[in-house]
C-alpha cells in the first residue's frame, strides 16, 4: 500500500471543484458512484452542500495542477 497517498482535489476527474474526484482517487473507487451518492445525500436534510463547499476550500490541489 502506498503510504505517501494524500487526499487532494482532482485536476483531471472533476465536475465542479474536483472534491469528489479526489475522494474517488484516494479511496480507489468510481467517482460517478460518489457523485450519485452525494446527490442522494444532498437531498436529505443536513449540511451536505456546506460540507462539500468546506472541502472545496480546504482540500489542496494536486501537485502540478493549476
Amino acid at each position: 500500500m502506498n503510504q505517501n497517498k494524500k487526499l487532494t482535489k482532482s485536476s483531471t476527474n472533476k465536475w465542479l471543484f474536483g472534491v469528489l474526484g479526489g475522494f474517488a482517487e484516494y479511496f480507489n473507487i468510481d467517482a460517478n458512484l460518489l457523485r450519485i451518492g452525494f446527490l442522494i445525500f444532498s437531498l436529505l436534510p443536513g449540511p451536505s452542500i456546506l460540507i462539500y463547499i468546506i472541502c472545496a476550500v480546504i482540500m489542496p490541489k494536486e501537485e502540478g495542477s493549476y
